[in-house]
């Protein structure tokens, strides 16, 4: 645990977006300006920060829990119909460390009231506020970077009415219109937007691996328009005003999205992350 990123509970973490909820357009109390100094105390330099032991295994915090009869195109093993995703509470590179768990619903009959939680988080964008999916399903196609050059150049004078219309760039019309659509979502494309379109081939196999899920930290782009605006209703944050749409209170890097790329022959293989 860093001096840069302390980690502190879950039970603070929602404590202190519940103030921030609470105050939203309004001054801080006394009370709670004590409690989030409590929570993150003013930092003296140099940082010194001493780690607390702690003795037992540590709880993965739960990320999604998607049904096949919800998400029909997850495509899971055979005789599994129930997709679990957890991640690290703690820092990895770039991006949390994720688990896939491919389970049997049926299977599942000792559910806990209450999941398990790790005892301390090191980034607050790591722990998710409770939502309930609503899947809407939508076309959208691969990013301009993986198309062929004659392709790009006849979709960019395409655009260019297009764009007019909507006072937009041409050059962006077609990715932020109709090409990646942002926000979590299952199967589809991904967006290259932070580096190129690169082949992900399976470790165990070799087979081209697809993206079977992404974790977004908004969910509507602020360069895309109304096409992708959330349906029926856009999302709230974590408190009122949040930006982007961020109703999940997760944040990938910062402000990137986390696809999760499995192995179309054998999604049990090993998965892998890329953050763009």
């Amino acid at each position: 645990m860093d001096g840069i990123n302390p980690a502190q509970s879950p039970a603070d973490l929602r404590l202190e977006r519940r103030i921030f909820a609470a105050s939203h357009g309004r001054d801080l109390t006394p009370e709670e300006r004590e409690t989030l100094e409590r929570i993150r105390p003013p930092r003296t330099y140099p940082v010194r920060l001493a780690v607390q032991a702690y003795d037992g295994p540590i709880a993965m915090l739960p990320v999604a829990q998607l049904y096949v009869r919800d998400v029909p195109d997850l495509s899971p093993p055979e005789g599994k119909d129930l997709l679990q995703v957890l991640w690290c509470p703690f820092d990895h590179p770039i991006m949390p460390r994720t688990l896939l768990f491919w389970r049997s619903a049926a299977a599942v009959t000792d559910i806990l009231d209450t999941p398990p939680e790790p005892p301390a988080v090191q980034f607050d964008g790591y722990l998710p506020e409770p939502c309930v999916l609503e899947p809407e399903q939508i076309t959208e196609y691969p990013d301009h970077l993986e198309l062929s050059e004659e392709l790009q150049e006849q979709l960019k004078q395409w655009s260019v009415p297009q764009a007019a219309e909507e006072d937009m760039d041409p050059d962006t019309y077609y990715d932020c219109v109709l090409s990646n659509a942002p926000g979590w979502k299952v199967g589809g494309w991904p967006a290259w937007n932070s580096t190129d379109p690169s082949p992900q081939p399976c470790s165990e196999c070799g087979t081209g691996m697809q993206v079977l899920m992404t974790v977004a930290t908004f969910e509507e782009g602020d360069d895309a328009g109304n096409s992708w605006s959330p349906h029926p209703h856009p999302g709230a944050g974590p408190y009122p005003g949040h930006r982007g749409y961020n109703a999940t209170g997760v944040q990938i890097g910062s402000g990137y999205r986390q696809h999760l790329f499995v192995c179309p022959a054998k999604p049990e293989h090993p998965h892998i992350e890329l953050m763009t």
